[in-house]
């Protein structure tokens, strides 16, 4: 950002890491958004600090005619919001020009998530592979870690992949997790997902003796952890083996069928929403909306007054 208002937009990050304990993923679309902001109002020769309502409005204009998504218009106007507050709350300006801005009109789509049934496959196969000895055998045992972690807490996919390699020593049924914003949440952990880290580690000081590692998964990288996208491929050929649409397969969607067996058995919305590390409950709901619709097609696939109403029609 090179306009006069660099100072300020730089003042904005550091504030939304230091007091807000926004992570590095949501600076760094903060810091996009307002550069993309920045070289619009440039071509009506105004500049972050000075832009109007009018301004502002024009520029989410320009992106619904470009075709943009309403989540990506509404994520972009959260950014400036957040930007304009800031710059109200410091007294840089008078004003919030972002105030009488409407947000764009979005449906809130139902996640993805899988059965009952598609995770036991999934489970089955990782575990019949890992069984096998010969190559590779420390990675198909890190693949089954990985699921059976991801399926048993609901972590999200940068929470478990730089999990600390200090899980191996601690012999508990909890894990402490650091999620979002710096928080911490204990999530339980099932007795399959205890065996598979355990055999995973035995494997790995096998394999690399006594060999200290800051991570439970490492790897040769710059994060020095698998990473993220690594584990989303592995998952979907893993998914794939086992008869399922690898397009359908994410780390993502392993967290959403976590969530929505919890709640389809039982479970309180609170708890799955303190496992889940959702700050806002209604992010908890959308699951809710899983579960109803999952209903609403049972009823009308095997109830007998909505097969005569199919066959009427």
């Amino acid at each position: 950002m090179r306009d006069l208002s660099a100072a300020h937009a730089e003042a904005f990050l550091e504030m939304m890491s230091a007091e807000r304990g926004a992570a590095k993923n949501t600076l760094v679309s903060y810091e996009k958004d307002l550069d993309e902001l920045s070289a619009f109002l440039k071509t009506r020769n105004t500049t972050l600090g000075a832009a109007t309502t009018a301004d502002l409005q024009a520029f989410l204009g320009q992106m619904a005619r470009e075709g943009y998504k309403a989540s990506s218009q509404a994520r972009r106007l959260s950014a400036m919001r957040q930007f304009y507050k800031f710059l109200y709350a410091e007294n840089i300006r008078g004003d919030d020009p972002t105030g009488i801005l409407d947000a764009p009109k979005k449906g809130r789509p139902l996640p993805k998530t899988l059965s009952q049934a598609d995770i036991d496959r999934m489970l089955a196969l990782a575990i019949e592979e890992a069984a096998r000895v010969g190559p590779g055998r420390l990675e198909r045992l890190r693949m089954l870690a990985l699921l059976e972690l991801c399926y048993a807490t609901g972590m999200r996919v940068t929470e478990l992949v730089s999990l600390s390699a200090r899980v191996l020593a601690e012999d508990g049924r909890f894990l402490i997790i650091r999620g979002k914003g710096n928080k911490e949440r204990l999530v339980p952990l099932t007795k399959a997902a205890i065996a598979a880290v355990a055999a995973y580690g035995a494997e790995l000081k096998a394999v690399h003796g006594d060999k200290e590692f800051v991570y439970l998964f490492p790897a040769e990288s710059a994060s020095g952890h698998l990473a993220r996208q690594v584990f989303a491929r592995d998952l979907k050929s893993l998914g794939a083996r086992a008869g399922l649409s690898a397009a359908a397969l994410s780390p993502h969607v392993i967290r959403h069928a976590f969530a929505s067996h919890l709640l389809a058995n039982g479970a309180d919305l609170r708890v799955v929403q303190e496992l889940l590390g959702h700050s806002d409950i209604s992010t908890t709901q959308i699951y809710t909306h899983v579960l109803d619709e999952a209903l609403r097609e049972l009823v009308e696939t095997h109830h007998p007054l909505a097969k005569a109403a199919k066959n009427e029609d």
